[in-house]
């Protein structure tokens, strides 16, 4: 077996969408609102994603947190955050797309890793895999009333 030297071409990008069967002003607000979010995602957040606020998460079941500078809000169709993601700062995207029959379709979208190629591929596939799991938990939450807890149980400690 030989192996090659692989190169990037373009920097990774982490991607995860997914269809929530609930109005776009609900879905939007789910993760605007800490109070909200903390059903899906994170256990505490210090306030609401306004446009220039900073904010901090905070997932206390791995003590960890996370400083988080919300950079632009359009209500109901775009959130865009700058947070300490993987070693580097990263930009963190959702668009809100509202379909006929009341559903929305949220894409969330990570870019700007750091480090080298490998580091910086590792980190957007975990990423991916982070958001998908944010993704099922909003969608449990909204259309079933579920906490599903996927982000809390999946990486348990002792393990």
């Amino acid at each position: 077996m030989t192996t090659e030297k692989l190169r990037l071409t373009r920097d990774p990008v982490a991607k995860a969408e997914m269809l929530i069967r609930r109005p776009v002003a609900e879905v939007f607000e789910a993760f605007v609102d800490p109070e909200v979010t903390r059903n899906f995602w994170f256990t505490r957040g210090s306030g609401r994603l306004e446009a220039g606020n900073q904010v901090r998460w905070d997932w206390e079941m791995y003590g960890v947190s996370a400083q988080v500078r919300v950079r632009e809000v359009e209500e109901n169709r775009r959130i865009l955050i700058e947070w300490q993601g993987h070693g580097a700062p990263t930009n963190v995207e959702w668009v809100f797309t509202p379909y006929r029959d009341g559903s929305t379709f949220v894409s969330i979208t990570e870019s700007g890793f750091g480090g080298d190629g490998d580091a910086r591929v590792n980190a957007a596939l975990d990423s991916t895999g982070s958001f998908t799991w944010v993704l099922a938990g909003l969608k449990a939450w909204l259309e079933h009333g579920i906490r599903l807890n996927p982000v809390a149980d999946h990486h348990l400690k002792g393990l």
